[in-house]
C-alpha cells in the first residue's frame, strides 16, 4: 500500500525534516502551513510499526523526537510531533528505564565486573544467575544502579589471555565462561563437585581451568539435551532473531576450534542469552538498571572484521597517546573503523550492536568515547602509542613547517593516508628538541599547542555529530561517555549538547594544573566515581601511592580537617571520601565494590593488593579479581548493609 505521512512542523532556514523507519530515511518535502509530507510506495506494518522523525540542518541531525509512533498501513496518515512530556527532564530521547527521565534524579550504585562475583554455588567466576543477588544486595541497599564491564565472548586462545574483556571475537556473543551450569540440568559427578569446590575457593579467577571444566561439561550436556534444546519453540525464536549475527559466529567458533559443530555454538548462545535476559528483567523489575559496557575497539581477527571487512582499516593499529596510565601510551592492537563506509550503510553494524546490547541494559558507558572523535591511530609497524596519529586529522603541510623554520626530523610524523603532510610527535626526541634555538622552541610549541587542543575543535566537533546522534537514537539506553585523557574542547561540548553522561574521578581531574578534583564542583549530567577498573582501590592509593604531603593537603583541602593525617585508609577515612561522591550533583555516583567494602573493618578484603582489576601499562594484564566475601554472605551482613542503605538514603540517592 502507498501511504501519505504528514506531520506539522515549523522549522527555520536551512532545517528539513526526514522520516526515519527500520533505519531508512525518507526525506520529506515542505508545504503550505507548515505541513512537512512524504510519500512511501510500499507503506507495510513492520515499517509502520516504529518510527520516528528528524530535523536534519547540513547534513547533521539537530533534533530528535521523545518518543517513536507506531501506526498501522493506511492510505493518509497525520502524525504530531512528540515532545518530552515530564517538565524539567534533561534529555531529549524517553529512556527505557523510566527513572532516568524523572527531573533531579540522583541514585547511587556499584561498580564490579561480572567475572569477580563470587556464589557459594559457583565455579571459580561470576556468572549472570549471579547477577540476581547482586540485584538483591543493591535493593537492600537503596542502590539502582549495576554497573559491569563487557561480557561478549573473548575465547581465542583458550589461556588466560582471553581474560581480556576488551578484546572480543563478537561484539553480540556471549562469554561462555558466564554460564550457570546448574541451569542447563548438569549434574556433577563427585570429582566434578571436588573440582568445583576447589576452584570456587580461590580468592582470584583460574581462568585456564574454570573455562576448560566449563566447555567439557557443557559438550557433555549438548550431546544429551542439544537436540531437543535446539527444536524447542523458544530456541529456534532465537535463532531466528539473531542469525544475522549468530551464524556467522557459530561457523567461525566451529571453524576455529574443530572439534564442536555449528549447532552446539548456537545452543550455547541460546542459554547465554536466557540466563542473562532472566536476571535482567529482574533487575528492571526490583528497580534496578543494569550498565554495561561499551568497547570501542573490535579485534582484526573478531567475526565483525571477518564478516565485515570493509567496516575496517584492517592495516592500523588503535591505542592512546601517553597519558596519566602509561608514559608510553597504548597500543591495543584494534584496527580502526572505516567511518565512511560505516555512513555509507547508515551505521547499522553500530546500530545492530546497539540493539541487542539493550536487551540486557538499561544505560552503557562508551568506552573510549574520544574514539567517536577521533582515534589515536598507529602504524602497524610501532609497538607503543608514541608514534601514533591523530585519525582523522587536519596535519600541516611541508611548506608550513619549512616557513616556521622548523626541521622534521624527531618533531613530526609523516601521516601515511595523505602525502607531503605532517604531524607533531605526541612526544618529540628530547635530542631533536635540545637543537632548536630558544626562537625555534618556541614556535614549535606553539604550533604543538595549537594542534593537540585548539586546530581540530570545530573539525572534531562535526566529526562526531555525524555519528553519535545516529547512534543515540537506535535504543533507549541512557549513555555514559568515558571521557577522560587529553580532551579537546569540542568533547564537552558534544556531550552536553547530546546528554551523554561525562564521567568524573576525583584522581583524574579534568581542570588544568588541579592534583585532584572537588566531587562538589561536579556537573550534573555525569557518572562520578572513586576509581576505576583501569586504577588502585582507594586503600592502595592512599597507601601505596600518595606521599605523606600529599596525603595532608588532601586531608586538608578535600575533607576539611586538620587533624592527624592516617598513614592507612582506615574505614572512617574511605566513607568520608566515597561520602563526597554521594553528596555531589552528579546524577549518578558509582562506586567500586572494592571501596563500598572498606568502609567496615570486619568487611574489608585481608588482601587490597589484590583488589586491582586491570594494570593498563601492562598489555597483558590478568583480568582475575574476585569478591572476597560470597553474594550470599553480603546479604547477610545487615549492619553493613543498613550503614550503606543509610548513606545512600541521606545523599539523596535512594529511590
Amino acid at each position: 500500500m502507498t501511504a501519505v505521512l504528514s506531520i506539522e512542523y515549523k522549522t527555520v532556514w536551512g532545517e528539513n525534516l526526514v522520516m526515519v523507519s527500520r533505519d531508512v530515511r525518507y526525506p520529506m518535502t515542505w508545504g503550505e502551513g507548515g505541513i512537512w509530507s512524504v510519500v512511501i510506495p510500499r507503506a507495510t506494518k513492520s515499517l509502520l510499526a516504529d518510527y520516528t522523525y528528524i530535523v536534519v540542518r547540513d547534513g547533521l541531525i539537530v533534533r530528535t523526537e521523545w518518543d517513536h509512533h507506531h501506526s498501522v498501513p493506511a492510505e493518509s496518515i497525520r502524525d504530531s510531533w512528540i515532545d518530552c512530556p515530564v517538565n524539567g527532564c534533561p534529555f531529549p530521547r524517553k529512556h527505557d528505564f523510566a527513572l532516568f527521565d524523572r527531573p533531579g534524579f540522583r541514585a547511587a550504585g556499584t561498580a564490579i565486573p561480572v567475572f569477580s562475583l563470587r556464589s557459594e554455588n559457583g565455579f571459580g567466576v561470576g556468572e549472570f544467575k549471579d547477577i540476581r543477588l547482586l540485584v538483591d544486595w543493591a535493593v537492600a541497599t537503596g542502590q539502582t544502579i549495576l554497573q559491569v564491564l563487557p561480557v561478549n565472548d573473548t575465547t581465542r586462545t583458550g589461556t588466560w589471555l582471553d581474560s581480556y574483556p576488551y578484546n572480543p571475537i563478537s561484539t553480540f556473543a556471549l562469554h561462555p565462561l558466564y554460564m550457570n551450569l546448574q541451569d542447563l540440568g548438569i549434574r556433577f559427578s563427585p570429582s566434578d563437585s571436588k573440582l568445583r569446590k576447589e576452584l570456587n575457593d580461590l580468592r582470584l579467577v583460574d581462568y585456564e581451568r574454570v573455562m576448560s571444566a566449563k566447555e567439557r561439561l557443557m559438550r557433555r550436556q549438548f550431546s544429551k539435551s542439544g537436540k531437543s534444546d535446539l527444536e524447542s519453540a523458544a530456541c529456534r525464536k532465537f535463532l531466528k532473531m539473531n542469525s544475522f549475527w549468530l551464524d556467522d559466529y557459530a561457523a567461525y567458533r566451529s571453524r576455529h576450534d574443530g572439534s564442536s559443530p555449528v549447532e552446539y555454538y548456537c545452543w550455547q548462545q541460546f542459554h547465554l542469552d536466557r540466563q542473562l535476559s532472566e536476571v535482567s528483567q529482574y533487575a528492571r523489575e526490583k528497580g534496578v538498571a543494569l550498565k554495561g559496557d561499551l568497547p570501542i575497539g573490535v579485534s582484526r581477527d573478531s567475526v565483525d572484521a571477518h564478516t565485515h571487512p570493509e567496516l575496517f582499516n584492517l592495516d592500523t593499529q588503535t591505542g592512546a597517546p601517553p597519558d596519566f596510565f602509561s608514559e608510553d601510551g597504548q597500543n591495543w592492537g584494534f584496527p580502526t573503523y572505516n567511518w565512511k563506509a560505516m555512513a555509507d550503510e547508515g551505521y547499522v553494524w553500530w546500530k545492530a550492536r546497539l540493539r541487542k546490547m539493550s536487551e540486557y541494559f538499561s544505560a552503557f558507558r562508551i568506552d573510549h568515547i574520544l574514539g567517536f572523535f577521533r582515534i589515536w591511530e598507529i602504524p602497524s609497524q610501532f609497538r607503543t602509542g608514541v608514534m601514533g596519529h591523530f585519525n582523522p586529522a587536519l596535519p600541516y603541510r611541508s611548506s608550513e613547517i619549512e616557513g616556521l623554520g622548523l626541521p622534521f626530523e624527531g618533531l613530526f610524523i609523516a601521516d601515511p593516508h595523505e602525502n607531503d603532510s605532517w604531524h607533531p610527535m605526541i612526544s618529540p626526541s628530547k635530542a631533536a628538541m635540545d637543537s632548536l634555538t630558544d626562537e625555534q622552541r618556541g614556535r614549535y610549541h606553539k604550533l604543538y599547542e595549537d594542534f593537540f587542543y585548539h586546530r581540530h575543535n570545530g573539525f572534531w566537533k562535526r566529526t562526531a555529530l555525524t555519528r553519535l546522534p545516529e547512534l543515540l537514537g537506535a535504543t533507549g539506553m541512557l549513555a555514559c561517555g568515558e571521557d577522560l585523557g587529553m580532551i579537546p574542547a569540542c568533547v564537552p561540548e558534544v556531550m552536553d549538547s547530546q546528554r551523554i553522561l561525562s564521567f568524573e574521578m576525583q584522581r583524574m581531574p579534568k581542570a588544568y594544573g588541579v592534583e585532584w578534583d572537588n566531587p562538589g564542583r561536579y556537573p550534573y549530567l555525569s557518572v562520578c566515581s572513586t576509581s576505576s577498573h583501569d586504577m588502585s582501590s582507594l586503600r592502595v592509593w592512599w597507601e601505596n601511592e600518595m606521599d605523606s604531603e600529599s596525603r595532608r593537603r588532601y586531608f586538608r583541602e578535600m575533607l576539611h580537617r586538620d587533624d592527624e593525617v592516617p598513614q592507612l585508609a582506615d574505614p572512617e577515612l574511605v566513607l568520608q571520601i566515597i561520602w563526597q561522591h554521594l553528596e555531589s550533583p552528579s546524577m549518578l555516583a558509582v562506586i567500586p565494590f572494592q571501596d563500598w567494602t572498606s568502609i567496615d573493618s570486619e568487611v574489608r578484603s585481608a588482601h587490597p593488593e589484590e583488589e586491582r582489576v586491570n594494570v593498563p601499562a601492562n598489555p597483558r594484564n590478568y583480568w582475575r579479581y574476585r569478591m572476597h566475601v560470597t553474594l550470599e554472605k553480603l546479604n547477610s551482613l545487615s549492619s553493613f548493609n543498613s550503614m550503606i542503605a543509610e548513606m545512600v538514603k541521606r545523599s539523596g540517592r535512594s529511590v
